[in-house]
């Protein structure tokens, strides 16, 4: 089922091993860079296009990724189940990376974690902006990040920095036990709490999320902000 095979052999960490799942809603302006960016190190790219209005399915399978679509919006919680449900039809799969289609993420970040979850073997490693001083959220982000973490904290009983990063490592045992039933932004809460009731291994790693202008154009930054606060208040 390998539909998006490498161009050249690479050494980056779980190279041959480990699926990049990203959500896909009407980022054609950069998506085509952001899957050719991962696929110079990781061949193994899935993105689902989660009812686009655009040219994005179209660019990034061009760009060299397995495309999965979606008839309508469904929401981020959604695609990352799909993502999931195909990467694991790969029987050599030890891991995915849940990655943002909008070039927030860095493929130096998203090794790094690879390479701890396979040196300490953990279930997951999930990232954290707040572990070091390269992430520049504004105020009302942190704000809402810093609430968004106790909650989750409280919920899960763990103990985490940054309950709401989308640069995650799932192992293939978390892959197959987390369920993911809320569709939209509530669904980062879902995973800590099923990383929590599974008793799954976890650590953080620090990760620089680059808030763009691409990014603040389309109002990421602040309303992904409100709407975790949404999602998780009315789930």
């Amino acid at each position: 089922m390998r539909d998006a095979e490498p161009q050249h052999g690479s050494s980056a960490p779980g190279a041959e091993t480990t699926w990049f799942v990203i959500p896909l809603f009407n980022e054609a302006a950069v998506i085509g860079d952001v899957v050719r960016g991962l696929r110079e190190r990781y061949p193994l790219v899935v993105c689902v296009d989660d009812g686009s209005g655009d040219d994005s399915a179209r660019i990034a399978e061009a760009a060299g990724a397995a495309v999965v679509r979606h008839p309508y919006n469904m929401g981020q919680g959604a695609a990352i189940k799909t993502g999931i449900d195909y990467a694991l039809r790969d029987p050599a799969m030890e891991q995915i990376v849940t990655f943002d289609a909008d070039g927030q993420h860095q493929v130096d970040d998203a090794a790094a974690m690879i390479a701890l979850r396979e040196a300490e073997g953990v279930d997951c490693v999930l990232g954290s902006r707040f572990l070091d001083d390269r992430t520049k959220p504004g105020l009302i982000k942190r704000i809402v990040l810093w609430g968004a973490v106790h909650y989750s904290n409280l919920t899960s009983g763990l103990h985490l920095t940054d309950a709401h990063n989308g640069l995650r490592v799932l192992g293939r045992r978390a892959c197959e036990v987390i369920t993911i039933e809320q569709n939209k932004m509530a669904h980062a809460s879902e995973i800590v709490e099923e990383i929590g009731r599974h008793r799954l291994t976890v650590r953080e790693h620090p990760v620089h999320i680059l808030y763009t202008d691409y990014s603040r154009a389309k109002g990421q930054s602040a309303l992904n902000s409100v709407n975790i606060v949404i999602d998780m208040l009315f789930r």
